[in-house]
């Protein structure tokens, strides 16, 4: 039986260790939603009104929000610029600068995107067990895009901000059928 090649979301040339911004997604496992759920905080359909909707984070998206703000004290030359925890994805805007000091850096000393995004899916599968859960948390992959300019940057910072309110009660985001 064949099984369905999977498609290479990275480019080939690219160094994901560089610094510079990435964009990424990270979609549940079957994109069951369990980490929030987006509400109108006066009731009522989001997109609807006046008033933003509201991510209420799930105790599982309250996990998955820990190991994330915590991941620049794992990796000091990261900063997470922006996320937004929807109820089956999480978006991320993530920083890497340019490692500081002295003679060249050991690869230890070196954030891969890659390294980032393995980290944080562990350690959030573990807590995530920890709380009596079975089974994997997340996909196999995620979605990552290289920020190449400021207005590509504020561009994704937007999306992320705005997320939020194109959720709809009970469908899933674009592309993610």
């Amino acid at each position: 039986m064949d099984r369905p090649v999977r498609k290479l979301t990275r480019l080939k040339e690219y160094d994901y260790s560089s610094p510079g911004a990435y964009f990424i997604t990270v979609c549940t496992r079957g994109k069951r939603c369990i980490l929030s759920r987006i509400v109108k905080p006066s009731g009522g359909d989001v997109g609807e009104g006046l008033a933003p909707p509201v991510v209420k984070l799930s105790g599982t998206g309250a996990l998955v929000e820990k190991q994330l703000l915590r991941l620049p004290e794992r990796f000091p030359d990261l900063s997470v610029d922006r996320y937004v925890i929807m109820p089956n994805h999480i978006h991320l805007l993530l920083t890497v600068r340019p490692v500081a000091g002295g003679a060249s850096p050991s690869p230890t000393n070196i954030t891969d995107v890659a390294g980032v995004i393995g980290a944080f899916k562990s350690l959030c599968t573990h807590e995530w067990h920890r709380m009596g859960y079975a089974g994997p948390l997340w996909q196999r992959s995620y979605y990552d895009h290289i920020i190449r300019n400021d207005d590509d940057y504020r561009t994704i910072a937007e999306y992320i901000d705005n997320n939020p309110a194109k959720w709809k009660s009970g469908t899933l985001p674009p592309g993610a059928e």
